[in-house]
């Protein structure tokens, strides 16, 4: 008899813990062949935005030692590209569906999430408020703990929808943030976004992202985000 790998997220069911990240594989069928999303207990869609981006200038994308970094720039179709184009994509999938959404403000973050509660593909919604490449509003919800608080407040009444926060390493007291988005309503925190770096070309001596600074993703981020986490656990609750 198979294990029951089962897990909950408030009313998001997933059939396994296997949750592809935001940005990793698009909206599903980009890499269908490769991957068998029946699987996998589901994906976080690439992050959706109110208005499209054409995402950051070229390069964005440069491999690191056990990782990588980008600055994509959230390139995407904005809403009303998503409800038109992705949700029939995102409708054939026999994984869960969580659909990423990052906005400039707070009106924004309303409009994406109403216009995602009613395309009836999303099982829950990543609230992304720590994107480090789409210019200063990207990180500003995610490093202070009022504005964070700001924002969920003014989503949680617009959806029945669990809602995870997804916060950014790049502060001091990560703990600070994540406990103003319980506070309002977020039903989990994905802890860690990227963390902010840079890689330089060794000839020219200059940095190889036309953004300069991308964010680090892959393994060699692991234990970092394990620390972060760590700071809320009591040394006597680990054997």
């Amino acid at each position: 008899m198979s294990p029951d790998l089962s897990v909950r997220i408030g009313t998001l069911a997933l059939r396994n813990p296997i949750l592809v990240a935001s940005g990793i594989i698009g909206y599903g069928r980009e890499y269908e062949a490769l991957v068998d999303l029946d699987a996998i207990g589901g994906i976080v869609t690439k992050t959706v935005t109110r208005h499209a981006r054409v995402g950051n200038p070229p390069p964005r994308v440069v491999e690191t030692p056990s990782g990588m970094l980008n600055s994509i720039g959230i390139e995407n179709p904005g809403l009303e590209g998503f409800l038109e184009t992705k949700v029939p994509i995102l409708r054939e999938l026999r994984c869960a569906v969580v659909v990423s959404v990052e906005g400039e403000n707070v009106e924004e973050f309303q409009d994406l999430v109403r216009g995602v509660d009613g395309c009836g593909v999303a099982q829950a919604i990543e609230v992304n408020i720590s994107c480090p490449n789409v210019g200063p509003h990207g990180l500003a919800y995610s490093t202070d703990a009022g504005l964070a608080r700001e924002v969920m407040s003014a989503i949680r009444p617009l959806t029945r929808l669990p809602l995870i926060a997804k916060l950014t390493p790049n502060v001091t007291r990560i703990s600070e943030i994540a406990a103003a988005c319980e506070a309002c309503g977020a039903d989990a925190i994905s802890l860690v976004n990227t963390f902010v770096g840079m890689a330089v070309d060794v000839r020219s001596r200059k940095p190889i992202l036309g953004t300069i600074t991308g964010g680090l993703s892959g393994p060699a981020i692991k234990p970092l985000a394990l620390g972060r986490s760590g700071r809320w656990f009591n040394p006597s609750t680990f054997p």
